[in-house]
Formats: C-alpha cells, sequence, structure tokens
C-alpha cells in the first residue's frame, strides 16, 4: 500500500472517529483543486442520529478553508461490508463536484473499488440547476 496517496491517512485517521453508539467508523478524505487534502472523520453523540459523516467533515474543512471544488473523495470504514457514502454525503459531495468525480471506497486491507459520483448517485440534482 506503500504507492497509494491515501491508505495510509485513512489507516490512521479511521483511529480518531467518535461513534460509541454506532460503532462504525469512518474516515474520509477530500482532495480539492488545489490539491490539498482535507480529512474527515464521522462524529456521533447522544441525540443519536445528530451526528456527522465524515465525508461532511472533510467537506465543512474544505469549505473552511476558502476552497469549493472537489477533485477526489476516499472513504474507509473497518468490517467487510464495501462502505459507500451515505446519500446524504453523496448529494453534499454533488454540491462541490461533477458526476465524472471519482469515489474511492477503502477496507483496513486497501482499496476495495473506485465509483464515480454519477454511478452512486444517478440523475443527480446539483447548484447547475438553479442557475
Amino acid at each position: 500500500m506503500s504507492d497509494d496517496p491515501y491508505w495510509s491517512s485513512l489507516s490512521d485517521l479511521i483511529s480518531k472517529a467518535y461513534a460509541p453508539y454506532s460503532n462504525f467508523p469512518v474516515a474520509a478524505i477530500v482532495r480539492s483543486a488545489s490539491g490539498a487534502l482535507y480529512p474527515g472523520v464521522n462524529v456521533e453523540n447522544a441525540a443519536y442520529p445528530q451526528g456527522w459523516c465524515a465525508e461532511a467533515s472533510a467537506i465543512a474543512a474544505m469549505v473552511a478553508a476558502g476552497e469549493q471544488n472537489i477533485l477526489e473523495v476516499a472513504v474507509m470504514a473497518s468490517g467487510d461490508a464495501l462502505c459507500t457514502p451515505c446519500g446524504g454525503c453523496r448529494q453534499k459531495i454533488r454540491e462541490f463536484a461533477g458526476g465524472d468525480l471519482a469515489i474511492l471506497c477503502y477496507g483496513p486491507e486497501g482499496l476495495r473499488q473506485t465509483f464515480t459520483l454519477d454511478e452512486l448517485l444517478p440523475h443527480s440534482f446539483g447548484p447547475d440547476h438553479l442557475k
């Protein structure tokens, strides 16, 4: 995995997730148009389900840094199941990216599968529809 640009960072980041209720930690990294990498983890709270997802955390960090274009998203979850962004996060990603955006889905062993945003959110509604 040493040549993978995300795996090592995601592997370290996932341990920082705060998921005491679901016991399902998730880490995400958003790569912006500038090439900067913005990390995020899921954060739960006792008023379940009022927490937020790792992808939303990473997007918020990107926006707080003054950027508004996503070039790539990497997501990692532990366990055997393939983890893709939830529907809400797919729509949040769509706000800052086009349908050809690559979403890389990792497990503890490495990259499991890559999708485009259009594959995960076909016929999406985005900011271009409101212009």
